[in-house]
């Protein structure tokens, strides 16, 4: 398969943009915590139930090796299921430099080690993005059914803070470095903003359009024959098995760190459905490997159990924060050791190929 060079001032952008994400997020996490109560906990913990957790991210990667194994099977295409692993592993790393960039990723590397064309396996990886969209909403459903009281407590939270506050709109930083620069109409800024971001979306679509259609037509064929490959799937109840233990997976794999912690020893099994719905969410923010929108996802999340509790939310803050510094570094050496080796072996696998081949 021929690939196009990619344009390194746009890949440089991409990972500085992410890196800022990064950076101002977990400076808005972490503004005005006392580090030395998060010190003291994390000096307290309790780290064999972190390689506990470990073991389930581990099984998470495994499971969708061999679910991904399933999806590509109707569309003729038998994967060994460490090539699967070591694909999936890759892109996972890709994503830790370039946000969103995993998915492409794992497919180039799938193709060169089973030949399985990008399109298709694209269209797999969308689907599962959607399935795992479905699961997401299922635990988002659990959260609401047993812990609807924390989601009232956090919001009544919110609400007396803005009473209480003055009713002036105050600059945010981002505001004051627009003042310095002459700008002082933020509403007209905002509104300008927005213009131009949907006149660049229209732009790039009739661009595409008119320059790119053929290739788009191609694309979206192979797309649509991943997606359409559930409908034909022969193993429907593995299909769902993996799918349900990629989730409880990622759900133990969340929930277990709480074990670490003196302080949120106690949590239960609804409290895990909540960590696990917020931790997904702040993942969702393209920041380099969800370094500080995860740790202010976890903040927040927190703060809203310990509302609930009937405890400070101040301190259940601290204690989200002190979490994210837990899990957040485990989730990114899985990936980096995983990816690390991802290299090694995806190397070896090709070079088998080739060696084959002129056999």
């Amino acid at each position: 398969m021929d690939e196009k060079k990619k344009d390194p001032v746009k890949s440089f952008l991409t990972i500085l943009i992410s890196l800022a994400f990064a950076a101002f997020f977990l400076w808005y996490a972490t503004k005005g915590l006392d580090f030395k109560v998060i010190q003291k906990s994390l000096s307290k913990a309790n780290y064999w139930w972190v390689a506990f957790a470990g073991v389930f991210g581990l099984l998470a990667y495994w499971f969708r090796a061999v679910r991904w194994n399933l999806l590509l099977e109707p569309m003729g295409h038998k994967i060994s299921s460490s090539n699967a692993l070591w694909s999936i592993s890759f892109g996972y790393l890709m994503n830790l430099t370039i946000p969103r960039s995993g998915e492409v990723a794992r497919a180039t590397a799938l193709y060169g080690v089973e030949n399985v064309p990008v399109s298709k396996s694209v269209g797999t990886i969308i689907l599962e993005r959607v399935i795992d969209l479905v699961c997401m909403m299922g635990f988002l459903v659990l959260t609401v059914i047993f812990k609807f009281d924390a989601i009232i407590s956090f919001y009544n939270y919110v609400t007396a803070k803005k009473e209480t506050s003055t009713e002036k709109h105050v600059p945010t930083g981002f505001e004051e470095f627009l003042m310095k620069i002459g700008i002082q109409d933020f509403a007209f800024f905002y509104m300008a903003v927005k213009i131009f971001v949907a006149v660049l979306i229209v732009s790039l679509v009739v661009y595409l359009i008119k320059f790119k259609k053929a290739q788009l037509i191609n694309f979206a064929k192979g797309i649509w024959e991943g997606i359409a490959s559930i409908s034909k799937l022969e193993k429907k109840g593995k299909f769902i098995f993996y799918t349900l233990a990629i989730w409880v997976s990622y759900y133990f794999a969340a929930y277990l760190v709480c074990f670490a912690l003196p302080e949120t020893s106690d949590f239960t099994f609804a409290d895990g459905f909540f960590i696990i719905v917020v931790g997904t969410l702040g993942m969702i923010v393209p920041a380099s490997g969800g370094i500080g929108a995860f740790n202010l996802a976890m903040k927040y999340g927190f703060m809203t159990l310990f509302l609930a509790m009937g405890k400070n939310g101040d301190a259940g803050g601290e204690l989200g924060i002190t979490y994210s510094f837990i899990s957040l570094p485990l989730q990114l050496f899985l990936m980096l050791i995983m990816g690390g080796l991802s290299i090694v072996m995806l190397a070896k696998e090709r070079n088998r190929v080739v060696e084959s081949s002129q056999n």
